[in-house]
């Protein structure tokens, strides 16, 4: 199993905005496409209270880019995506990690 870490700095007061489009209109199409979520978090205590964290699960490097790429590429994603922004932009800067479990790791 691969984990993908993803980070949304938001824009200062967008972080509501961005917990709604997950909830409504991402999780659904990602749903449709199969992608699986291991997590949303945002921060209680830390640099910034206008993120959000999450942990997306892939099978490998190739089912990712296969699922990823056509949810990116999603009609219903990229039009409801544009509504959402409607009264301007959300994201400030998006970040990932790839990550491999340790042979220790309570996760696998």
């Amino acid at each position: 199993m691969i984990y993908e870490l993803r980070v949304y700095d938001c824009l200062p007061g967008r972080l509501p905005a961005l917990l709604t489009r997950f909830e409504s209109t991402t999780l659904p199409i990602w749903e449709r496409h199969g992608i699986r979520q291991a997590g949303f978090w945002t921060t209680l205590v830390g640099e910034s209270s206008q993120q959000l964290n999450y942990l997306l699960q892939w099978q490998s490097m190739a089912e990712r880019e296969m699922k990823w790429n056509a949810f990116m590429a999603d009609s219903e994603w990229q039009a409801r995506r544009a509504e959402s922004e409607k009264d301007g932009a959300i994201i400030a800067k998006v970040s990932n990690q790839l990550w491999q479990p340790t042979a220790f790791s309570s996760v696998k």
